[in-house]
């Protein structure tokens, strides 16, 4: 079936495809919009890409763009490769055959990678750039390579860039580990002991997590040594960060009630924010513009999601006040664009993901099948990562809010308690 026609807007290189591939343009400013109608996406052919690591790179970049869920790549069958291979230029009649809007070819060269996006409506080139890439021996640093020119491309095609070059941190089996948002590349975090919740710094490069013995907040460079903030008698546990990255806000309680405190990064005492007295005050998310903290609180009776100002006054009951044996809303977190807290319900006694409308509150449920519960936002804004026992086992799951499509991030043994990371997450 062809995929509906499209035109790419934007101020077009007005030149041969092959005498732009050869340029050297690294410009950040060219942006190229496509149109197309609601409810569709834009299909997009990833050319072959010759060398040593081209099939590698033509699959990473392939996925990197299906996951964002922005675009429709569309596959190359044997026989069209081989068609497309054997020409000197774009094949404009096969590629308007596919139905594409774009196509784009990547070339590895001396000092990383060359990429060039073809429009296929104009026969145009589009956009050529390049971008700096290790050796592929350097395997971590060569995949954050390539994801990040996926990145810039879905940037440069749809206006929203991707989110390829993230990571999620997450605990199984009592340790720490961080794993690239396409699944691959699991790392375990070195030093952290008998982790609990954990949450990336603005920077991409530190989390903070708690620990349960002994009971602290600690603060650590992925890689680097830790240092503890916050600890003591009683129990510290999900810290997040301020948005300014220069403090962190925690929950602790010693013997009547769980409050949230703020503490700078470099130690020294936390503040009080929260006064739930002799209730459990937990899982702090702010705003993006800082101004405000949505956490879960059970001054209600059992735990409903509030919000509050980020000094701890006015406080508000963000969700519906439930009532009954199954009321238990917790583990709020603040979508990038605030427009959404994702949470989880008990709803027929199991967990289920929500989302509540800062603008309306309105409720949308965002899963069913199975238990799913602790959600984190993608700097999209579009995409959630959750815990689901769907599978069997409780395992990090990825769901597209728009479409509801979901896939499956970890295997192995459970995992739980994710965080998904801000975009360039360091090396």
């Amino acid at each position: 079936m062809r995929l509906p026609s499209w035109r790419l807007l934007a101020a077009l290189l007005i030149a041969s495809p092959l005498a732009l591939v050869a340029q050297d343009t690294t410009s950040r400013g060219v942006r190229i919009g496509l149109t197309y109608d609601p409810g569709t996406k834009p299909g997009v052919v990833v050319l072959p890409v010759g060398g040593v690591a081209g099939d590698s790179i033509a699959a990473i970049l392939s996925r990197d763009l299906d996951l964002g869920d922005r675009i429709t790549v569309i596959a190359l069958d044997a026989a069209a490769a081989r068609t497309v291979a054997r020409a000197g230029a774009p094949n404009w009649p096969l590629l308007a055959q596919l139905g594409a809007a774009a196509a784009v070819q990547v070339t590895p060269t001396p000092a990383g990678l060359h990429l060039a996006v073809y429009n296929v409506a104009t026969k145009q080139t589009a956009l050529v750039r390049d971008y700096p890439a290790p050796p592929m021996s350097e395997t971590r640093a060569w995949r954050a390579a390539v994801h990040g020119l996926s990145d810039d491309l879905e940037e440069s095609l749809t206006g929203t860039r991707g989110i390829a070059r993230t990571r999620v941190v997450f605990e199984r089996g009592g340790r720490l580990w961080v794993v690239d948002s396409d699944g691959q590349g699991e790392l375990p975090v070195v030093g952290a002991a008998t982790p609990g919740s954990a949450s990336w710094h603005p920077n991409g490069r530190t989390i903070a997590y708690s620990t349960y013995v002994p009971s602290q907040i600690v603060v650590q460079d992925i890689g680097g040594r830790a240092r503890t903030i916050a600890g003591g008698s009683g129990v510290y546990i999900s810290p997040v960060f301020t948005p300014d990255g220069g403090s962190v806000v925690y929950a602790h309680g010693v013997d009547d009630g769980v409050d949230l405190y703020v503490a700078p990064t470099t130690g020294g005492g936390g503040r009080r924010l929260s006064v739930g007295r002799g209730t459990d005050n937990v899982s702090p998310s702010f705003s993006p513009d800082g101004r405000r903290i949505v956490f879960t609180s059970g001054r209600a009776g059992h735990p409903e999601i509030y919000t509050m100002d980020a000094d701890g006054t006015n406080v508000d009951l963000l969700t519906p006040l439930d009532v009954g044996e199954s009321a238990y809303r917790a583990s709020p977190d603040w979508s990038p664009d605030g427009r959404l807290v994702a949470f989880q319900s008990r709803i027929g006694g199991q967990f289920q993901l929500l989302t509540v409308n800062l603008r309306d509150r309105g409720l949308k449920q965002l899963t069913s099948d199975g238990s799913n519960d602790d959600p984190s936002w993608a700097p999209d804004g579009r995409h959630l990562v959750f815990v689901s026992n769907r599978s069997g086992i409780r395992q990090l799951w990825v769901i597209d809010v728009e479409s509801g499509r979901t896939r499956q991030l970890t295997r192995g043994a459970p995992a739980r308690l994710p965080a998904w990371s801000p975009r360039l997450g360091g090396p």
